[in-house]
């Protein structure tokens, strides 16, 4: 059969952690391996989705300090203002939102969607291969780690008679999502669908040679085509990240949505590294905001009656310059946002310890100086939504972090 790639893995001593078919563009994976957990103790159903944002997001332009004096002259011609004809969305009297994120906004009014500003991990440096480095693994430096935090936080729930297993959305798992606690992996399908017949001819070839791969594959064609029912059609722009954001969500909103589907998804949008042509309310920036603000109300319409129980955390590397460059762009910086939605949020704030914009507040002349660790964010969602230990969390799932407490009151 041309053009199948069996990508399977060999069984270890712990038993199957992940089989998976690759057939004409659609990942199929062997679901019924992954491990099963508890709910949690007040009998919560819970979800939790993390997507990284890779390249490092203007916390500045995503979520503007129009209340700073020093804003806009920093930010100059990419400056949010309260103007027409695209005017930023005013959040309270200090901070506003970028013209492109109208359903997070509306999440932020019914209180579902809360922002984290001035926010870093313990990275200072401006290497993205290192920032992304720390910011998915969970140590406070780079080096040769294989395993991530959200994969740690998995191996560490209580095991009990619910499907919570890690969902990867993409051809390549993050590395937050790498490790132990065995995944499953869904690509939104950029090619045909293969024929019915041709995967029950391979159903049936694999029922002879290898059972297991076979029930694995069936399985696998099952979410599949859960994943890709009444999938976003294609039009004007589908192929752009923004399409793609909107697509990745949906399928994955979908798995998550069934009774015996995955508690716990990561995602990876590239693309924000924007060191030229910016664009203020509209422009470079403006598309890709747009792209992640349909990625939530996907994951807001595709989860239905889970989407109480949800948390979704939108992380980056690092931030970027608070003064704008000569090519209407900003360079690698420090500070930024981490923006948290769900029906589980507590939302409707704008969580900062706000350092302020002059010159002799900034992060070494130049960046929005982080005044909050992003780890005790996450901490703070994993204690209070997954029911995640201190000491877990402190010890396992970002270690020796002990001094980094939990962010209070992130949950609902």
């Amino acid at each position: 059969m041309d053009g199948i790639l069996d990508c399977c893995e060999s069984l270890s001593q712990r038993g199957l952690n992940r089989r998976s078919l690759l057939l004409g563009g659609a990942t199929f994976a062997a679901w019924a391996y992954l491990p099963k957990f508890a709910r949690a103790k007040d009998g919560r159903d819970p979800r939790f989705v993390t997507i990284i944002l890779r390249g490092a997001l203007d916390g500045l332009a995503t979520v503007a300090p129009i209340g700073d004096p020093d804003y806009a002259g920093l930010h100059g011609s990419i400056a949010l203002t309260r103007d027409a004809p695209h005017p930023a969305m005013e959040l309270d009297s200090f901070f506003a939102l970028h013209p492109s994120m109208p359903e997070f906004a509306r999440m932020y009014r019914d209180k579902k969607a809360a922002i984290v500003h001035a926010v870093a991990t313990p990275y200072r440096e401006r290497s993205h291969f290192d920032g992304q480095d720390v910011l998915e693994s969970g140590y406070a430096g780079p080096g040769r780690v294989q395993n991530g935090w959200l994969n740690r936080a998995l191996e560490n729930l209580p095991r009990g008679e619910r499907v919570a297993g890690g969902l990867s959305v993409g051809p390549i798992t993050p590395l937050v999502l790498r490790g132990a606690a065995p995944t499953v992996g869904w690509v939104p399908a950029a090619l045909p669908q293969a024929a019915d017949d041709t995967a029950m001819r391979l159903i049936d070839l694999y029922n002879h040679r290898d059972p297991i791969l076979a029930k694995a594959l069936s399985q696998g064609l099952q979410i599949d085509r859960l994943a890709a029912n009444d999938p976003v059609k294609p039009g004007p722009g589908m192929n752009n990240g923004a399409g793609a954001m909107r697509l990745a969500a949906k399928g994955a909103a979908k798995l998550m949505a069934a009774d015996d589907g995955p508690r716990i998804a990561a995602l990876a949008f590239d693309g924000w590294d924007t060191h030229a042509n910016e664009g203020g309310p509209v422009g470079r920036l403006a598309q890709l905001l747009s792209g992640l603000d349909g990625a939530f109300a996907e994951f807001e319409s595709g989860l239905g009656d889970r989407w109480k129980d949800t948390v979704i955390v939108a992380a980056t590397e690092f931030g970027r310059t608070a003064r704008i460059n000569g090519t209407d762009g900003t360079d690698h910086g420090t500070g930024t946002v981490a923006l948290l939605a769900g029906g589980a949020v507590k939302g409707g704030r704008v969580i900062a310890d706000w350092p302020g914009l002059k010159v002799a507040n900034l992060y070494e002349n130049r960046d929005l100086k982080p005044t909050t660790d992003l780890r005790g964010v996450i901490k703070g969602v994993l204690r209070d939504h997954l029911d995640l230990s201190e000491r877990v969390l402190a010890e396992s799932v970002f270690p020796d972090s002990g001094a980094c407490k939990p962010v209070k009151e992130l949950i609902a």
